[in-house]
């Protein structure tokens, strides 16, 4: 039997779904964690087939969990209104520049490709392309959305286009990964997509590791935790 680790915070969320997810996968045990440096021995034990963050603190487990593994990167994999789409970055230290952006894409472009998918990536800014010129941090973040797409085009075959801060453009074209301007905003969407307007989100990939560690927001609900251990257990098979 495989076991899972899921961590325990103060949502009591998780222990409800945990009972849920036992319920109908049965030969899946699940190791209920409830220190921060004891999940990350979980995410290093080989026994452990996978782990969930659950409602443990970030900061200090990604943090420790960078010392083995330095270039790690997260993307939320989002369940939207008839699709699904990686968005990322989604750690407030992540995507800090066009580089690591380029890298998390291409990180998204392999996971989909495993899962026989064909990516379709959107590039976020913070403006639209004639807002250039209205402040400093704007005019980085469009001129900055721009290398990111120009590299990615000259350096891969991948369908890419700059949507600059048209978010709903990118979802109604049905794009599977959006690149968030830098984990800030990409936090802000998440938070704003699934925890206020309840679209269902499986955690997030993280990328750099090799192991499987699914990223979970303090605040998810009992469905959202659930499909977390599902994900989970469905990357570990």
């Amino acid at each position: 039997m495989k076991t899972i680790a899921i961590g325990v915070g103060e949502n009591e969320n998780i222990i409800q779904a945990c009972h849920i997810f036992k319920e109908k996968h049965p030969k899946t045990d699940i190791k209920l964690i409830y220190k921060d440096e004891d999940l990350v021995k979980s995410v290093l034990d080989d026994n452990i087939a996978a782990v969930v963050r659950g409602s443990l603190p970030a900061s200090n487990i990604m943090q420790e969990l960078k010392e083995y593994y330095p270039n790690l990167s997260r993307a939320t994999y989002v369940n939207g209104e008839e699709y699904e789409f990686l968005l990322s970055p989604v750690g407030i230290d992540e995507g800090k520049n066009v580089d690591e952006r380029f890298d998390i894409a291409l990180n998204c472009v392999d996971f989909l490709k495993k899962f026989g998918k064909d990516p379709k990536i959107a590039i976020l800014a913070e403006g639209r392309d004639d807002d250039f010129g209205r402040g400093s941090e704007v005019s980085n973040s469009i001129a900055d959305s721009k290398k990111l797409t120009k590299l990615i085009e000259e350096n891969t075959d991948e369908n890419v286009k700059n949507y600059f801060i048209l978010i709903e453009k990118a979802i109604q074209d049905k794009s599977n990964i959006i690149i968030a301007p830098n984990g800030r905003v990409g936090n802000i969407i998440f938070r704003t997509l699934i925890l206020l307007n309840s679209w269902p989100s499986y955690g997030a990939i993280t990328f750099g590791i090799d192991r499987i560690y699914i990223d979970t927001s303090r605040d998810q609900s009992i469905e959202g935790y659930v499909r977390s251990l599902t994900l989970a257990d469905d990357l570990s098979k």
